[in-house]
C-alpha cells in the first residue's frame, strides 16, 4: 500500500491510498484539539461539538437528513472525541465516495448549532455522563486518569462534567467551533477504490473553513508525579474494579514501539503474562488486561482488573510483580518473538480495511507529522531486541504507581500498602 500526502490551502493536509481491490472508501477528518485545549470552565465543549455537528447543516437541516444521506447507500458515518484531536468519519461504497465527501465537509463547515439543538444534546450528554457513572468498569479509568494527570486537563473526562455541560452556552460553543474547525488544523484521510486526483480537486473545492491559524497556545505540560498514589471510590459492586499503572511516554518518543511490544508482553491477549498467570494460573480475575496512551508529552501504561473484592489487594500484588519481573528479567527469545508477530499481525489486519487506512494516515500526519509505512514500522518492531525491552521497562514501571479502586471496602490502607504509598 501506498500513500500520498497532498498540500491544500492554509496549511491542511489531504493524505490518500488509492485500494482499487476494495469495494468501498473511508474518509477520516481529523482536527487538532481535543479536551486537552479546554480550560476548566469550558470542559466537554469539544465533545459537545464533535455531537451538534451531526444534528443539522442548512443543506441538510435534520439530523435524520445527515444519517439518511450516508446510510440510504449502505454506509457509516461517526465520530470521536479525544485528547489531543476530533475525528469525524464516514465509509461508504466506492461509487459513492463523493456523496460521502461532500456530507463530511458539510457537517464541519455548514453546521446550525441552533439553541434548541443545543438544549436537546445538552441533556443527551448529561445521560450519558451519568451512565459512565454508573458502569464502574469505565468510571474506574476516568478516575485513574484524574489521578494520573492531577489538577490537569489530561485528567478530565473528555466529556466534561456535569456542571461544566451544564454552564456552556452557544456563544461559548460557537466561539470554540469557530477557533478550532481551521484550515490549519486539518488532516483529511482518505482511503479505498478512489481517484486520488479527482478527490484533491473535489477537497480544494470544497473546503471553506477559515484559513487562519487559531493562535492556540501551546497546552501545558502535567506537573511531575510526587509519589504512589491510591483514588477510591467506595460502591457495593459485586466487583472490585480497579486500574492501576505509571506514567509512561508519548508517541514522539523513539522507544514508542517498545513500550507497545511491552504492553503486549504485560497484558494483551490470551497470551500475555497477566492474563496466563493472573487469569488462569491464579483464577483471581476474568478481566485483566494492560493498555497504554500516549499524548505529545507524555503517556501512561495501565492496568485494568476486574476481580473479587476479597482477592483484589492479591490480585494487584500479583500485577505488580509481573511489572517488576520485566524489569529484572529479559524476556526469553519465544516470547519476544510471539510478542513482535503479535504486534505485526494486529498492524496488517487493522489495515486491511480502508478505514482503518484513512485513520491511520490522518493520525500519524495530524499528530507526529509524518508517516511510516507499514514495511518500515515493522521493521522498527523486529529490531527491537529483550535488552530495549527490559531498559524501557526499567525507565516507566520503576515510576511511582498511581491506583484508582471501585468497590465497598472500608478503607485505602492496603491498596495504599501495596503500591508503597
Amino acid at each position: 500500500m501506498t500513500h500520498r500526502v497532498h498540500g491544500l490551502a492554509a496549511g491542511a493536509t489531504l493524505v490518500t491510498a488509492a485500494m482499487p481491490e476494495r469495494l468501498s472508501a473511508s474518509l477520516v477528518l481529523a482536527f487538532g484539539g481535543g479536551s486537552r485545549l479546554e480550560d476548566e470552565r469550558h470542559a466537554g465543549v469539544s465533545h459537545f461539538i464533535e455531537h451538534l455537528f451531526f444534528k443539522g447543516t442548512h443543506k441538510r437541516p435534520t439530523s435524520k437528513e445527515i444519517a439518511d444521506a450516508i446510510e440510504g447507500v449502505g454506509g457509516f458515518i461517526n465520530a470521536s472525541t479525544d485528547k489531543e484531536l476530533t475525528a469525524y468519519w464516514t465509509r461508504v461504497p466506492a461509487e459513492h465516495v463523493e456523496l460521502g465527501l461532500d456530507v463530511m465537509l458539510d457537517i464541519v463547515s455548514n453546521s446550525k448549532l441552533t439553541p434548541a439543538d443545543i438544549e436537546r444534546e445538552r441533556m443527551v450528554i448529561l445521560e450519558e455522563l451519568r451512565m459512565y457513572q454508573d458502569q464502574p468498569q469505565d468510571f474506574v479509568q476516568n478516575l485513574f486518569e484524574e489521578i494520573m494527570w492531577p489538577n490537569h486537563p489530561l485528567g478530565r473526562d473528555i466529556a466534561g462534567t456535569e456542571e461544566s455541560v451544564v454552564r456552556l452556552t452557544r456563544d461559548d460553543i460557537i466561539e470554540y467551533a469557530n477557533a478550532h474547525y481551521r484550515l490549519p488544523n486539518l488532516v483529511m484521510g482518505v482511503a479505498g477504490a478512489v481517484d486520488e486526483m479527482r478527490m484533491l480537486d473535489l477537497v480544494r473545492s470544497g473546503l471553506t473553513l477559515p484559513p487562519e491559524p487559531d493562535g492556540q497556545l501551546a497546552p501545558m505540560r502535567p506537573e511531575p508525579l510526587t509519589g504512589p498514589r491510591v483514588l477510591m471510590r467506595r460502591r457495593r459492586t459485586e466487583q472490585a474494579h480497579i486500574c492501576l499503572g505509571v506514567r509512561a511516554i508519548s508517541y514522539l518518543h523513539p522507544d514508542r514501539f517498545t513500550i507497545d511490544l511491552l504492553n503486549t508482553v504485560l497484558g494483551e491477549g490470551m497470551s500475555s503474562r497477566l492474563f496466563l498467570n493472573i487469569r488462569e494460573r491464579l483464577g483471581l480475575a476474568y478481566d485483566v488486561h494492560s493498555f497504554t496512551q500516549k499524548h505529545r508529552d507524555t503517556g501512561l501504561l495501565g492496568v485494568y482488573l476486574g476481580v473479587d473484592p476479597k482477592n483484589a489487594v492479591s490480585a494487584v500484588s500479583a500485577v505488580i510483580a509481573e511489572m517488576q519481573n520485566l524489569c529484572d528479567h529479559d524476556l526469553a527469545d519465544e516470547e519476544l518473538n510471539r510478542a513482535k508477530e503479535f504486534t505485526k499481525g494486529r498492524l496488517r489486519l487493522e489495515l486491511e480495511s480502508t478505514n482503518g487506512v484513512s485513520f491511520w494516515l490522518a493520525y500519524q500526519q495530524l499528530l507526529i507529522g509524518s508517516i511510516k509505512t507499514i514495511e518500515e514500522e515493522v521493521a522498527i518492531v523486529d529490531a527491537i531486541t529483550a535488552a530495549d525491552v527490559r531498559r524501557v521497562a526499567n525507565e516507566v514501571l520503576r515510576g511511582p504507581i498511581q491506583m484508582a479502586v471501585i468497590g465497598p471496602f472500608a478503607k485505602d490502607a492496603p491498596f495504599r500498602a501495596a503500591v508503597g504509598a
